[in-house]
Order: C-alpha cells, then structure tokens, then sequence
C-alpha cells in the first residue's frame, strides 16, 4: 500500500504543488521562494524520513505570509491524503530535541482532531526574510490540515534559529514515528470510535 499525497492549491495570492511520501528516505525538492521556509522544511523531511517535494509562488511582493501559510496548508492536505482511512499507524508520537542550547518537545496525536498548542517565544522579530510570527501561522496551518493535534514547545533555549529548527525537528521525528504501521494493529484504526 502506497502513501503518497499529492495537492495542487491555487488562489490569487499563491500556486503551490506538494508531493508526499510518508514511506519514503527523507528526500527532498523544495522551492518556495522563501530560503529560510525551505531549509526548515527540508529539516522536515530529512528527520520524518518524508518524501517531501514543493513548489510554491506567491504574492513575497506583499509579504511572505500567504506563502507560509498555504505551503502549511498544502502540505497538511497532501499528508491527510496520504494517510487515506489512517489504518494501521500509531497515531500518538513525541519528541524531545535539543540544538546546542536549546531543547524543544513536541507530542502528537495525528487523530483528525486539528489543534495547536504553541509555547514557543523568539527573540528576534525576523529569521532570514521571514518574520518570526509567521512560524506559528505555518504550524497552525500544518495542523489544521493534516487533522493534527501539535503540542509544541520550547523549553529554553536563546537562538532563535536554534528554537525554530528545533520546532521542525521535533515535529519531523514525531511524524516519523506516529506515521509508522504498527506491526501488531496493522489492520485497525486506532480508536475504539472505529473510524478517525
């Protein structure tokens, strides 16, 4: 059974197409326009072992936050489709990950109950071109779309690169495991509900 997801997602402020593949090496293809946005999502992919390829145009002669926020929401679609009726995974998943001084913890539940808790605070305004708040609405929008509850939180830390990348690799290693079939419930939907 073959995971991918692919989604194309037009409107007058961006085009964007996302291919995943859940069951892939953590290859990557990503342009969004935005160098910042696609190191953290190549994180993404690298540390998921996500197949992960983007291509986004947007209106960056305004700003940068439809981008980040329909690269999120694509993103999120194509992952749902992938997972197609969610048989077989584990479903819940945290990490903890540190980056020299900083140490972020993520948990999960990839439940089709979207829901982000974000405590996560940056000391600076802008990390590359982009601005820092921007990092939640993409989060918020991943989660959304994928039908994710994120609980993500810094625990400290001073750089806010650091934290931000921390952010994307604990949710990659998440991903990586709540993603993965459980060989002993291969077959079910990991709910007594029957259905998520």
């Amino acid at each position: 059974m073959s995971r991918i997801g692919k989604v194309s997602r037009k409107t007058k402020e961006t085009s964007i197409s996302v291919e995943v593949n859940i069951d892939g090496k953590g290859q990557y293809k990503i342009d969004t326009g935005i160098g910042f946005l696609d190191h953290m999502l190549e994180q993404l992919s690298k540390h998921s072992l996500i197949d992960l390829k983007v291509k986004a145009k947007g209106d960056t002669h305004i700003d940068l936050h439809h981008t980040t926020e329909d690269t999120g929401i694509a993103i999120g679609e194509a992952l749902k489709k992938a997972l197609k009726d969610f048989k077989g995974i584990k479903r819940y998943a945290h990490a903890m990950i540190p980056m020299d001084e900083t140490l972020t913890r993520v948990a999960i539940d990839v439940s089709n109950r979207p829901y982000l808790i974000w405590k996560v605070k940056l000391k600076v305004e802008r990390l590359g071109e982009m601005d820092t708040e921007l990092f939640k609405e993409w989060f918020q929008a991943f989660s959304q779309s994928a039908g994710i509850t994120l609980h993500m939180e810094n625990i400290y830390g001073d750089n806010s690169h650091h934290i931000i990348e921390s952010c994307y690799k604990a949710l990659a290693r998440s991903l990586r495991t709540a993603l993965e079939i459980d060989p002993r419930n291969k077959k079910s939907i990991p709910s007594t509900k029957g259905s998520l």
